[in-house]
């Protein structure tokens, strides 16, 4: 192991901290990790990692887990943007506070480079579409809000401290591996894993919010460099693609199609805070990273669709607690429609 460049990923075990993982692997790096399986699957993990199940949230735990770490990818929260409006206590606790404690961990150990991942929702709503790096962030939802102090604290911290600091902002990610019988999220794998049990999708609203959806290989491949490369430091880049901007409706039909499923979605009352139109620009990472779309959509969801009928379809978890019920409360979660 003399030699190589230790890493260390929080969310390990999530669907984008495994895919890194595996990426950084083969680049020859000493890549270990943590993650508490609230949000990822254990078998993600590959063999190689040395894997530690805790919570990231213990001071103590991470200064000990990154003592010798050269790079720290910090991918773990509790990515609910919808859901945040009603458990906001779980999601900031598991998205600002935990990224605090990352980062002081981090600089006491004198890591060289902190990779953050942030999310789309740091936008909020915004009049210019494709959001650019440079707009001012507007969150809607607690999430987003967390995401972004987040951002401020490793900015303010590391530059206090000297630690170089880089903020990857992908968006809607999609991909095999991703946590498909989680109710809160997901809406790709939601709608495939309920298609394939011959189940009709539950779409919010009038399905006409739109997205561009990023395959994970084309997130990872960015985020590998984030970690080497000189001209990122400092850097708040969008990752993920500016092309294919679809409704939710025009994603339910090309699933569909794909299954040779008869579509007939079931409406149900929008959630508060829902971002309409949401599309980040790739400019910055085309230019600083060499980003290019290699996974078109319906490329990516077929191998999202093998994946599942593979593991086998699963009935949804209702494993996070709703802190605030009322009548804006979804009733898919309320009933547990899913």
């Amino acid at each position: 192991m003399k030699g190589k460049k230790r890493v260390f990923i929080t969310g390990i075990a999530g669907f984008l901290g495994s895919y890194l993982a595996d990426a950084l692997l083969k680049y020859n790096y000493e890549v270990s990790g943590c993650d508490n399986l609230i949000g990822g699957y254990i078998d993600n993990v590959p063999s190689e990692v040395d894997f530690h199940q805790v919570d990231c949230k213990y001071l103590n735990t991470m200064k000990n887990l990154l003592k010798g770490v050269d790079i720290v990818y910090h991918c773990a929260s509790t990515p609910y943007e919808g859901l945040s409006v009603f458990s906001p206590h779980l999601v900031c606790e598991n998205t600002s506070q935990i990224s605090t404690t990352v980062i002081s961990a981090a600089i006491s150990n004198k890591v060289k480079r902190f990779v953050y991942c942030s999310s789309m929702a740091r936008y909020g709503s915004q009049e210019t579409i494709p959001f650019t790096e440079d707009l001012t962030p507007h969150p809607q939802d607690p999430y987003g809000i967390a995401k972004l102090a987040g951002e401020d604290i490793l900015k303010n911290l590391a530059d206090v401290h000297g630690m170089e600091w880089v903020i990857a902002v992908p968006h809607n990610i999609i991909g095999a591996r991703q946590k498909y019988d989680d109710p809160f999220r997901n809406v790709a794998s939601i709608m495939i894993n309920l298609m394939l049990q011959n189940r009709q999708p539950i779409i919010y609203g009038d399905g006409n919010q739109k997205r561009s959806f990023s395959f994970v290989d084309d997130v990872t491949d960015c985020l590998v460099k984030m970690g080497n490369q000189n001209n990122v430091v400092g850097q708040i880049i969008n990752i993920g693609p500016d092309e294919e901007f679809i409704t939710i409706n025009e994603l339910a039909t090309t699933i569909a199609d794909l299954l040779k499923f008869p579509l007939k979605p079931i409406y149900v009352k929008g959630r508060p805070q829902e971002v309409k139109l949401a599309s980040c620009s790739a400019n910055k990472a085309r230019k600083l990273l060499g980003y290019s779309t290699k996974t078109k959509l319906r490329s990516g969801l077929k191998k999202m669709i093998s994946y599942i009928k593979k593991r086998g379809t699963r009935p949804f978890r209702y494993h996070i607690e709703l802190e605030i019920i009322n009548e804006k409360t979804p009733k898919t979660w309320k009933n547990k429609l899913f």
